[in-house]
């Protein structure tokens, strides 16, 4: 590649970057739509194996995703929404158990001058101030009510998300094919074998991931629920999601879990079953579900995902943080590749 070829791709990419940050609201549902179409190609082409065309094969997937998401919008929303009630109607008991148990143990320990919590003083305070908030939102209601077209951009993204999810995935093997076809003969094969490094990756972080994370959330929810915690719900699922980084979901589900335990049994006892629980969910991620959905591959780093995660959100907002491990992916082997043309080049090998 010369130098002009070289410049050129790099006004290429910048220009790409930025044509993306002014049109991160209007590629949101075409994003969402090709990472749904993605976690569905595989089973599509298992499908195609049985003698299905592609369009029924994606009819049969496209109907199952769907029937998931009716399934969730029914069962789970209306359970975590009684979670949340719950929560909030357990406040006065958890700000009881902080002024009785936490604070005084904390002003013995560390004789720090830590005053009590005034509940009576929040919720007045709250009172006082829900008459300007209402008015608030009142104001922002009626602003919107009155802004048919936000409404309307809104819905048409939200009624995109599967109509373009449906086209994408009919269509994936042939896109794949005809960007290949696109590429430049003398760079297709290192093209492709990056292209396959980049899926095994993203394969692994975004379907495989995924996979553990739903699973974890749905172990940890019906271990907490054995043992009669009342967040049981909330607390598992909260720990399932954070799971991508590797210990974070455990901390996070068992720290929650322990204070939620004892303010509701005021027992240390009861923790010892909720221990249990997330030693058991650790158990079974690192030795089943792991290494049977995500496998062997070498994935992004902890921390680079944390990183990945937040810039994508600062210079993209909710889009960033969709396209952040896809996009950090294929840096993460565009840059492995890079060193393993700089550990045979000349430059190091040079005394």
């Amino acid at each position: 590649m010369t130098d002009s070829q070289k410049w050129l791709a790099l006004v290429f990419i910048s220009g790409l970057a930025w044509l993306v940050y002014l049109l991160a609201p209007v590629l949101m549902p075409f994003a969402f739509a090709a990472m749904l179409a993605y976690l569905g190609d595989p089973l599509t082409d298992r499908l195609e194996t049985y003698q299905l065309s592609r369009t029924k094969a994606v009819l049969v997937v496209f109907s199952g995703m769907t029937l998931v998401f009716v399934l969730f919008l029914l069962l789970f929303v209306p359970l975590l929404e009684y979670q949340v009630e719950h929560f909030v109607g357990s406040l006065p008991a958890y700000v009881t158990w902080l002024n009785e148990t936490v604070i005084p143990w904390t002003q013995r320990r560390f004789h720090l001058g830590i005053r009590p919590i005034n509940l009576n003083q929040i919720i007045n305070l709250v009172k006082s101030h829900w008459e300007q908030a209402g008015g608030i939102a009142a104001s922002i209601m009626s602003s919107v009510s009155h802004s048919g077209g936000v409404i309307a951009e809104w819905m048409m993204n939200l009624l995109l998300i599967p109509v373009v999810t449906f086209y994408l995935l009919r269509d994936w093997d042939e896109l794949i094919v005809k960007i290949h076809d696109l590429l430049p003969r003398r760079v297709t094969s290192t093209a492709s074998k990056l292209a396959r490094e980049v899926d095994t990756v993203l394969s692994a972080f975004v379907r495989g991931q995924l996979y553990v994370m739903l699973a974890l959330g749905c172990i940890y929810s019906i271990g907490l629920w054995m043992t009669g915690l009342d967040l049981a719900l909330l607390i598992g699922m909260l720990a399932g999601l954070v799971s991508f980084v590797p210990y974070l979901g455990s901390i996070v589900g068992i720290v929650t879990a322990c204070i939620a335990t004892l303010v509701q049994f005021h027992d240390l006892i009861e923790l010892v079953p909720v221990a249990i629980v997330f030693i058991v969910g650790q158990s079974l991620e690192g030795m089943v579900l792991t290494p049977m959905l995500v496998g062997d591959k070498i994935g992004l780093h902890p921390v680079a995902v944390m990183f990945a995660v937040l810039a994508g959100g600062q210079l993209f907002g909710f889009l960033g943080i969709l396209l952040a491990l896809p996009v950090a992916s294929v840096i993460m082997v565009l840059l492995r590749h890079v060193h393993d043309i700089y550990r045979y080049s000349d430059f190091y090998g040079r005394e």
